[in-house]
């Protein structure tokens, strides 16, 4: 095994990942009725994937967020036939998905390259439309981003997944001790000394019925789809989100977190994963951790099958005082990621 140490964690700050933009064609160019000469046809908008964009890139280098392709040209005696109006190019990262006003899918791109027609140009004026032109297709569209990672941490609010990432990276998010700290995701990059990097992104915490969109939940579940492997970050105390809500241990929380993945989309429960037991300093967590133990190899019919079967690897852990994590850094999460790609 190639030995590696993590030498940086590149935190990407104010993460975009959706954004709304005005399109429209080109309007075609004007016909030429004594000669019988036809318009040039608009230029067409254009989205377009490339590798080293990001949607934050885009809203900056565009802050009016408005595209519109060029017009065609007019036909001439010199040109009976006019030339197409200049296309217009949005160039956005890998992995988008662009849908209309009304959530109606245009497209997915998901690879270097990839295109879609968001906005057609108009027809240039000919016989059929008494050599009038005819104007471009307004559209407005919607980018929403899956996030492309290796790893993505997945839990419930306050779990202690901001803190993991800290203790095993150089990297200084957002920590409280309430839930909901982070509310939005964060990607960054583990660096190692060999030039070898793992992406990790941080995701928002769930809650029960995120599968239904409770609590943003498709918002933030979109993401695990475009990761390789998930990092389960549970608190060996249990969960409660409010006093309002039921108590759940952490057996059950980790039982709830793997459902809510399979009712929102069932093929996301084949993804490998890997468990961090969290908190381990707290009172009474090594007899916690034995029960959660025996619970995960002895389910006694609580589980499908499946719940407790992916989890390749279970790790103990205590961010606040750092116990359990420099042994392993990123090390561990390194091997995991790199057992399962073999």
């Amino acid at each position: 095994m190639v030995r590696g140490s993590c030498v940086l964690f590149r935190k990407y700050g104010n993460f975009i990942d959706n954004l709304r933009l005005f399109t429209k064609g080109g309007s075609g160019g004007m016909g030429y009725p004594r000669l019988g000469g036809e318009g040039g046809k608009g230029g067409d908008v254009w989205v377009v994937a490339h590798n080293k964009m990001t949607l934050k890139q885009l809203k900056d280098k565009y802050p009016q967020k408005r595209f519109v392709a060029g017009e065609g040209a007019n036909s001439r005696v010199s040109a009976l036939k006019g030339s197409k109006g200049k296309d217009c190019e949005i160039p956005v990262p890998v992995g988008v998905s662009v849908t209309d006003e009304n959530g109606k899918v245009i497209g997915e791109l998901n690879k270097e390259k990839d295109r879609i027609l968001v906005a057609e140009g108009g027809l240039g004026g000919k016989l059929l439309t008494n050599f009038l032109p005819l104007k471009g297709q307004k559209r407005v569209i919607h980018l929403d981003l899956k996030l492309i990672a290796d790893i993505g941490l997945v839990g419930f609010p306050n779990a202690g997944k901001s803190s993991l990432l800290s203790k095993i990276s150089h990297a200084k998010p957002a920590i409280a001790d309430y839930a909901f700290t982070t509310i939005k995701p964060e990607l960054g990059k583990i660096m190692y000394s060999d030039f070898k990097q793992i992406s990790v992104a941080d995701l928002p915490g769930l809650i029960e019925g995120a599968h239904m969109n409770k609590g943003m939940g498709h918002k933030f579940l979109k993401h695990i789809e475009r990761t390789k492997q998930l990092l389960f970050v549970v608190d060996i105390s249990g969960f409660q989100l409010s006093s309002q809500t039921h108590y759940r241990t952490a057996f059950e929380t980790i039982i709830l977190l793997s459902k809510e993945l399979e009712l929102y989309k069932e093929e996301l429960q084949t993804k490998p994963a890997l468990l961090a037991v969290n908190k381990m300093d707290l009172p009474d967590a090594q007899d916690k951790f034995h029960v959660l133990m025996n619970q995960l190899q002895n389910p006694k019919g609580t589980v499908q099958g499946t719940a407790c079967t992916l989890l390749r690897r279970i790790d103990r852990t205590s961010c606040p005082q750092g116990s359990h994590i420099q042994q392993q850094k990123p090390l561990e999460i390194r091997a995991f990621y790199r057992k399962v790609k073999e």
